[in-house]
């Protein structure tokens, strides 16, 4: 138990990827019919990429000279130096970002015409930020997925402006409305794992109970590939489910298939309505994992509880020793 307590506090600390400059207060990551990609920099040195389901970009300057991003009047928003990430607190952007939505008041000292006003905010040569010419912020849905929303539909091409002195270079990228998965079928499958699992776990508890582990702590990893820190309860939820492959008395069996049914599978069941998730890798495989914990956990849950009224029922059966009685003559 221990050891395998030690492994998983080992991979969880791999997950946490290296802390990047955040450039906003950070909204937490969440599905979604967006998709926003990043198509093309055309600045050498350079990478960028949509991290957390599209709500962020990435960039790392790797060009060993300052890089700035540029606001949406084209006033420098943040520079990307050898020694750290600077934010120019007299941009509008600075405030408008701090959100997905771009809903904090914006102070009446930010003048995009003023001289920059630089504060340090991160060592990283790596920052993140909203953007909204990334994202879509008008109300309801795009008048073309409305209209048919059984297809992708391209909303635009996007650009985000970078600049070198006097030298200017581009992000590029798109912005796509996708449709929605059919959710039932996800919960098809969630029910049709949990049921053949329980139908073969009272002979091999063990790999059911590997499945119904290792499947949270791969969802977990496709988080924290997707740029944000793997989700603590998920992860815990794996630890609980191999905790029960090493050891499974009935009412632990319970007990942990019940955690990982419930806070590796159901707590993360959004995934099956949402076509754009904050996982790396394919959208199907996050649904899929998702699915196996539902499944994996519940029939654990049900086999522990199946033994553990066995086993009541054995005790409460078995008759007990007669008492000794003496004979005087």
């Amino acid at each position: 138990m221990r050891r395998v307590l030690l492994l998983i506090a080992g991979v969880a600390g791999a997950l946490v990827p290296a802390a990047p400059a955040f450039a906003h207060g950070g909204d937490a990551p969440s599905a979604t019919a967006y998709r926003t990609t990043v198509t093309g920099v055309t600045l050498v040195g350079v990478s960028v990429r949509t991290v957390e389901a599209g709500a962020r970009l990435e960039l790392t300057n790797d060009t060993g000279r300052p890089v700035e991003i540029l606001g949406y009047s084209g006033e420098p928003y943040l520079e990307v130096r050898s020694d750290g990430t600077w934010q120019n607190v007299s941009s509008p952007a600075a405030y408008t970002n701090q959100t997905l939505l771009g809903d904090t008041p914006v102070p009446a000292s930010a003048d995009p015409t003023a001289p920059p006003s630089w504060r340090k905010i991160s060592s990283s040569t790596t920052v993140r930020w909203h953007d909204q010419r990334t994202h879509w912020l008008s109300p309801g849905l795009p008048a073309a997925a409305a209209s048919d929303p059984s297809r992708t539909h391209r909303l635009r091409d996007w650009v985000v402006p970078l600049r070198i002195q006097a030298s200017t270079f581009e992000i590029r990228g798109t912005l796509d409305w996708e449709p929605p998965p059919r959710t039932w079928l996800w919960w098809l499958l969630s029910g049709s794992i949990g049921l053949t699992l329980a139908l073969v776990a009272h002979r091999w508890v063990r790999p059911v109970a590997l499945i119904a582990g290792l499947s949270p702590l791969a969802y977990a990893v496709s988080r924290a590939m997707d740029g944000a820190s793997a989700p603590v309860v998920v992860l815990l939820a794996g630890v609980v489910g191999l905790a029960a492959a090493y050891r499974h008395p009935p009412f632990f069996l319970a007990l942990s298939g019940a955690v990982v049914a419930l806070f590796g599978g159901f707590a993360e069941a959004g995934v099956f309505g949402a076509a754009v998730l904050p996982a790396a890798g394919p959208g199907w495989l996050a649904r899929a994992l998702v699915a196996a914990a539902v499944g994996g956990g519940t029939a654990m849950a049900l086999t522990g509880i199946l033994r553990l009224r066995a086993a009541l029922s054995a005790a409460s059966s078995t008759p007990q020793p007669a008492g000794l009685s003496f004979v005087h003559d």
